[in-house]
């Protein structure tokens, strides 16, 4: 008999205009903090994203992580399209930073990439 191991799952939250491209299957990398939280997530692990104070989910399964020094630089490796198609690298990199500031971009970038899994 062979033994399986459990999928581990993990739960962030998104602000909308993340989770809809998620959802849509446009966004393939996720950006995060590397926060303590996160430093164990490896390939074959699940993300339920969640819109904060709602019901509403999305799981997508971790294909990749890879980390980065900083957002410019994961940017750079991952290509913006990957992150968010609708906006600008430029715009990409405000907007990120206005979520994370500098000290907390000094904690390290994580690009996860994601799949979409089916509902």
């Amino acid at each position: 008999m062979t033994e399986t191991a459990a999928v581990r799952v993990r739960e962030l939250h998104l602000y909308r205009r993340y989770f809809d491209i998620v959802a849509a299957g446009e966004k393939t990398i996720e950006v995060r903090v590397k926060y303590a939280h996160l430093e164990d997530l490896t390939p074959g692990d699940v993300i339920r994203f969640r819109i904060k104070g709602t019901d509403e989910t999305r799981d997508v399964l971790v294909k990749r992580v890879t980390e980065y020094k900083t957002f410019e630089e994961l940017l750079d490796g991952e290509g913006p399209a990957n992150v968010n198609p609708a906006s600008s690298r430029e715009q990409q990199l405000a907007n990120i930073r206005e979520i994370y500031p500098a000290e907390k971009e000094a904690l390290g970038a994580l690009a996860i990439e994601i799949e979409l899994m089916p509902q």
